[in-house]
């Protein structure tokens, strides 16, 4: 599979965010704000938000005054065999407070194998997620998770899946061709959620932005009944600026 060159933004923060938990890691007894800033070179306005990130998401503790430590977190997620359901666990809780947060619900999915697949999603009575009446795998053409999905693979990657998973019109707002597709998806900032408006199901609005963790592709949605549609593009940015601690999970 190939991919297209990894997008910068929003998640450059990420790499400033490892830099940081090396720092730190570097100083079992902790280490200050100070001295992180000297060793990672981050000016105290990058620092002070990503160390309240760091701390919000449990990977660093703050130990008296302005001493920080590793926090349990990240030790669970270096855990060995058990990393893999310390990490779900981890991403499920994001998810949660982001449905809260947002009040829709949200879903991780990855391009596994060639193929769409949502691997966690939280809803509720409140925040119902989408009838999937359509196999997603069949789907990307049409849902903000697909088109979000195809926007990382580069055009040899997006022909190969729709040669096994042709174009079909599922709404009267689905695009059909492949060629007004393909231009749509390298007209798509990657800074910007990609949306679907009723081009997979009537009735439901979504957005999407993407995951991008080394060689993986993948993207963190949202879905909204269209009676809320007037909640899309707020939620959105929200689920854009709240990305970053979801891609660093992915990244650790």
């Amino acid at each position: 599979m190939a991919l297209k060159p990894e997008p910068t933004a929003p998640f450059h923060s990420i790499q400033y965010a490892l830099r940081v938990l090396e720092a730190i890691s570097r100083h079992g007894g902790g280490v200050t704000d100070a001295q992180i800033a000297r060793e990672t070179g981050l000016p105290t306005g990058h620092l002070a938000p990503l160390l309240l990130m760091l701390r919000r998401e449990g990977y660093v503790e703050q130990v008296g005054d302005s001493a920080y430590v590793i926090g349990d977190s990240l030790v669970l997620l270096g855990s060995g065999t058990t990393r893999q359901e310390a990490l779900e666990r981890k991403l499920q809780e994001t998810l949660t407070e982001l449905r809260d947060s947002v009040g829709a619900a949200v879903y991780i999915s990855r391009y596994i194998d060639g193929e769409v697949k949502i691997t966690q999603y939280a809803d509720g009575p409140r925040t119902p997620k989408v009838n999937e009446y359509v196999d997603f795998r069949s789907a990307a053409h049409a849902s903000a998770v697909g088109k979000c999905l195809l926007t990382q693979l580069d055009q040899n990657g997006r022909r190969d899946h729709l040669s096994r998973h042709r174009i079909a019109r599922l709404t009267s707002r689905t695009i059909t061709n492949e060629k007004v597709l393909f231009s749509k998806l390298d007209a798509q900032p990657p800074t910007v959620p990609v949306l679907d408006l009723q081009e997979y199901a009537v009735g439901t609005v979504c957005a999407a932005v993407p995951l991008t963790a080394g060689s993986s592709v993948g993207c963190l949605a949202l879905s909204l009944p269209i009676e809320h549609a007037h909640r899309l593009r707020a939620a959105a940015d929200t689920l854009n600026r709240r990305a970053a601690p979801v891609v660093l999970s992915l990244t650790l």
